[in-house]
């Protein structure tokens, strides 16, 4: 296994196991094929396992894993904090000596705040003194180390960088988010503050493997190099200094063993400008299926009206490209997810956004069509519920 240095120096293993995505059989997670692959991992140098509150029976499946077996102390853990379940100090404290509790530990090693929006996201929970606990947490060694995770925009992720004395961050992150999410631009701005970003989502969901148009499959199928739509995908991310760790959610014994065997065989800057342009063509095949010709580059922002017009036109080609399910988690989650809307049916076609697309895009129209496949009833409601956590 390679290994990368977090802030402070730890070893972290450059593929993490991610555990929301635990073997399942008819809803239930299946310990005996968990703890199998979760074992297997750790003996081949895996030490960063990437778990919940939220995930069901996560928490609870990885704690007594590494407690039956005796391995708490070679890994580390990391879990996230719902701040959206915050509503006063006192929450902090329940829901953090639950997940102890769960994961049968005395010490979260990595801990986050799970989907931190924006920085008036943070500014609620600094009104709730947020810093003060986790200054407790950390001096008494119950936390080790604090970060957040994030879906959004670049210019909301790089804000949030600068709010606080965070030890590291996590962003959904692949060869098809180079200008989406955080980006790039975000990858590397968080490095040059000396953060370690973990990334999440190295496969979309699986989508990058599984969802392929046909004439992507016979790109890769056509490459000397024979690796698989998988191993590109990861080695894509390997390949780049900046990334730490690569989270996958593994569930099965095959996952963990190509995983690890790519991880091992990966060395940063081993991609060749070929590679690079293969991939950049597979890009330029899946985008072929979508709607708006957006790039992400976020000359159109900031909108008067806070309209995320990337993370809006993001969705809507994700839903042309892989489903509307997916598509509409990403809308809710870019749009809703704040303190403040940033939804597309904000727009009030000012037109100061066209004036600086690069790409000539009628934002205004298309913004429109984004509303009307993305804000019906089922949005609604959502974002209502989501009011009630005050997001």
């Amino acid at each position: 296994m390679k290994y990368r240095l977090d802030k402070y120096g730890n070893k972290l293993s450059v593929l993490g196991f991610g555990c929301m995505r635990f073997k399942n059989n008819l809803g239930k997670i299946d310990f005996n094929a968990t703890e199998k692959q979760v074992l297997y991992a750790i003996e081949n140098g895996v030490n960063y396992f990437d778990t919940a509150y939220i995930y069901p029976n996560s928490e609870a499946t990885l704690g007594e894993i590494l407690h039956k077996n005796g391995i708490r102390d070679k890994v580390y853990i990391a879990t996230k904090l719902p701040h959206y379940l915050v509503k006063s100090y006192n929450d902090l404290d329940r829901i953090f000596y639950e997940e102890l509790k769960r994961l049968k530990t005395d010490h979260i090693d990595y801990y986050l705040m799970h989907m931190l929006t924006d920085t008036d996201t943070w500014a609620r929970l600094c009104s709730l003194n947020i810093e003060q606990w986790i200054n407790e947490k950390k001096s008494s060694g119950a936390i080790k180390q604090i970060g957040f995770s994030y879906h959004g925009n670049s210019l909301e992720f790089c804000n949030l960088i600068d709010v606080y004395a965070w030890d590291f961050c996590m962003i959904q992150y692949n060869y098809m988010d180079e200008s989406s999410q955080a980006g790039v631009k975000g990858l590397k701005y968080a490095a040059s503050k000396g953060l370690p970003v973990m990334v999440m989502e190295p496969l979309r969901g699986g989508k990058l493997v599984n969802n392929l148009p046909d004439e992507a499959k016979k790109i890769f199928a056509d490459n000397a190099k024979s690796y698989t739509p998988a191993q590109w995908a990861f080695k894509w991310l390997f390949n780049q200094k900046e990334v730490s760790v690569v989270l996958s959610g593994m569930n099965t014994e095959e996952m963990v063993t190509d995983n690890i065997k790519t991880a091992c065989e990966t060395e940063v800057g081993e991609l060749t400008n070929d590679d690079q342009k293969m991939l950049k063509n597979i890009v330029k095949v899946i985008n072929s299926k979508m709607k708006v010709g957006c790039t992400g580059c976020g000359y159109c922002v900031p909108c008067p009206k806070g309209v995320d017009i990337p993370g809006s036109f993001a969705a809507y080609n994700r839903k042309y490209s892989e489903g509307k399910f997916w598509a509409l988690v990403d809308y809710f989650m870019c749009t809703a997810l704040r303190k403040k809307s940033t939804a597309a049916s904000n727009c009030i076609k000012c037109g100061k956004c066209e004036k600086h697309c690069p790409q000539g895009i009628k934002i205004s129209e298309e913004l429109k069509n984004v509303t009307k496949e993305f804000e019906g009833p089922v949005y609604k409601i959502a974002k209502r519920v989501a009011k009630l956590f005050k997001f």
